[in-house]
């Protein structure tokens, strides 16, 4: 299984009594696998992995394992603080079928490089299948160095990153400190999808192709096919959902867009808020703007 392309950041629909939506998240899931997607990522950030238990998170992945059926495959979020946790749920993970893990540095810890070192290798040793790093400092206080992912991808089974930080520096590092590698680079801040391609990265983890995936796959297969200007066309695209999301805690934006848009993915997990007033306002119309565009 090789993991590149355009893998959704997969929103985690929810009914208005806060419970998980198996019907709209089966919808989802399969909007976007026809749409053309390489990979599902669920029970990332944007599916508010954090904010759900054990579980729950079981459900979750396998209401999506079962709807994506082998079609592509399927990355499941399952980072915690302790190393323990991770290692718990990753192992459930497997057994009901994933295909990849996802796992997030801690949070509210601030781990040492050394530590963090220690975690996933940790992690990595109790599992078989492949594990992607997922770096996002605004939300974690910490950031993988980039010589910490060159050791970490000296580990057979840690096969990647996900790179949310926002500094194109950063995944530039990545890419230059693993090349040779069996090791992949990933875009996680959608604005900086065609940047690290046309660096060496092989895609992105994108929370817009929750609503909009026909723009970001357009941004791939130009750059794949040697069209650049249509990569670029594609990448700007993306710039007015992308500014939405300022109006809300994230991802009640993205949720209230692909809600507008035609899939009932409800509101976020409480304590983040469903947007109203003039945010709301500004995603209608970001939504309009697309629609008279014949983008959606």
């Amino acid at each position: 299984m090789e993991l590149k392309g355009i893998m959704p950041a997969l929103l985690t629909p929810l009914t208005k009594e806060q419970t998980v939506n198996e019907r709209a998240l089966r919808q989802l899931t399969n909007h976007l696998i026809e749409s053309g997607v390489h990979g599902i990522f669920a029970l990332g950030t944007n599916g508010e992995f954090h904010l759900f238990n054990t579980e729950e998170k079981v459900k979750i992945a396998q209401i999506v394992i079962d709807e994506v059926n082998g079609r592509v495959p399927v990355l499941i979020g399952t980072g915690g603080n302790s190393t323990e946790e991770v290692i718990e749920l990753s192992k459930r993970m497997e057994d009901i079928g994933a295909d990849a893990l996802s796992v997030i540095t801690p949070y509210f810890v601030t781990p040492t490089q050394e530590e963090v070192i220690v975690h996933f290798q940790r992690i990595a040793e109790e599992t078989s299948l492949p594990v992607l790093l997922y770096n996002i400092p605004s939300k974690t206080g910490m950031s993988l160095e980039p010589e910490t992912v060159a050791k970490l991808a000296e580990v057979p089974n840690i096969v990647g990153i996900k790179d949310s930080s926002g500094n194109f520096e950063n995944i530039k590092q990545y890419i230059e400190v693993t090349k040779g590698k069996d090791f992949s680079v990933f875009a996680g801040t959608d604005s900086l999808i065609l940047k690290t391609l046309k660096a060496g990265g092989v895609g992105a983890v994108a929370s817009t192709a929750n609503m909009i995936p026909d723009i970001v796959l357009a941004i791939y297969s130009n750059w794949l096919n040697g069209n650049n200007e249509g990569a670029e066309e594609a990448q700007e695209k993306l710039k007015p959902l992308r500014d939405t999301f300022q109006y809300g805690t994230l991802p009640a934006a993205l949720k209230k867009a692909v809600e507008i848009y035609g899939i009932p993915v409800g509101p976020p997990k409480l304590p983040v808020s469903e947007l109203s007033g003039e945010g709301l306002e500004k995603v209608k119309l970001m939504v309009e703007g697309y629609k008279k565009q014949s983008v959606i």
